[in-house]
């Protein structure tokens, strides 16, 4: 899978791309059918809800399950980020965000690289979010919002948000949030099971809770060339892995061939 000039130019002026029917129906469905055992796990790298209890993410993903270790180095996935930002790149951190019908809650309106560069110190907005949703995301059930451009307008200024939800984050004020819709508007990132993303570090995003009966769960893995590593080691590895070897794609059929690759 290789991005075409257009696609590469449409992610350089938006920050972001939504690439439809990605990966089959056949392939989801191996992933789907690894999550409730993964999020039965007593593990403090499943998050939960603060009210509910129910899995908010579900991270070290790749290291806890061999499809999830697969999809995180697979090439329809690697080989865009390969062309965007070099061949050298490390698997920075990969989970699961699930937005469990009626209960998933928000993600605040934000930033990647706040985080990445407060807690981590990573020096540069370089790392890659690559997505697969597990579920159809619709408009109801808590899509991603993206703010299109809002990454050329530089890191905005973040504060660290420690009450909203369960999980602390960098988050963007609704001032900064206002400005970047007034140039731009904003998109609701849908589709079918199996569609990508891929958006940079410095891209304004946020998703709303999922009232609806459907369940979404997008897998997650972000991807930073290793000349812009971490530079702390603050949080525990399930949230930015030290492990910088580069990443190698594997055959475009490893979520459907027989034997499992061992998770590393």
């Amino acid at each position: 899978m290789r991005l075409t000039a257009s696609q590469i130019e449409r992610f350089e002026e938006d920050g972001f791309l939504i690439l439809p029917g990605l990966f089959s129906p056949q392939e989801v469905a191996v992933l789907r059918d690894a999550m409730p055992a993964l999020c039965a796990e007593d593990t403090p790298a499943n998050i939960r809800e603060k009210g509910s209890r129910e899995v908010r993410t579900a991270m070290g993903i790749h290291l806890r399950h061999p499809a999830f270790a697969k999809l995180a180095r697979h090439p329809r996935l690697i080989e865009p980020a390969f062309q965007l930002r070099g061949e050298r790149l490390y698997i920075q951190q990969a989970k699961v965000n699930t937005k469990p019908a009626f209960e998933g809650e928000v993600w605040q309106w934000h930033y990647d690289f706040a985080t990445h560069h407060a807690e981590d110190g990573v020096p540069e907005p370089l790392a890659l979010n690559l997505h697969v949703f597990l579920d159809d995301v619709v408009d109801f059930n808590g899509p991603l919002y993206f703010i299109p451009g809002s990454h050329r307008h530089g890191p905005a200024p973040a504060r660290l948000d420690t009450e909203t939800t369960s999980y602390p984050l960098w988050v963007v004020d609704r001032d900064t949030v206002a400005r970047l819709v007034a140039a731009r508007g904003l998109v609701a990132a849908t589709g079918a099971a199996g569609t990508a993303l891929i958006f940079g570090d410095c891209l304004v995003h946020a998703s709303p809770s999922n009232l609806s009966p459907w369940d979404r769960r997008i897998f997650s893995v972000i991807v930073n060339p290793i000349a812009n590593a971490l530079t702390r080691h603050d949080r525990p590895d399930w949230k930015h892995h030290r492990d910088l070897t580069p990443i190698v794609p594997l055959a475009d059929d490893c979520l459907a061939a027989a034997p499992a690759i061992a998770a590393q």
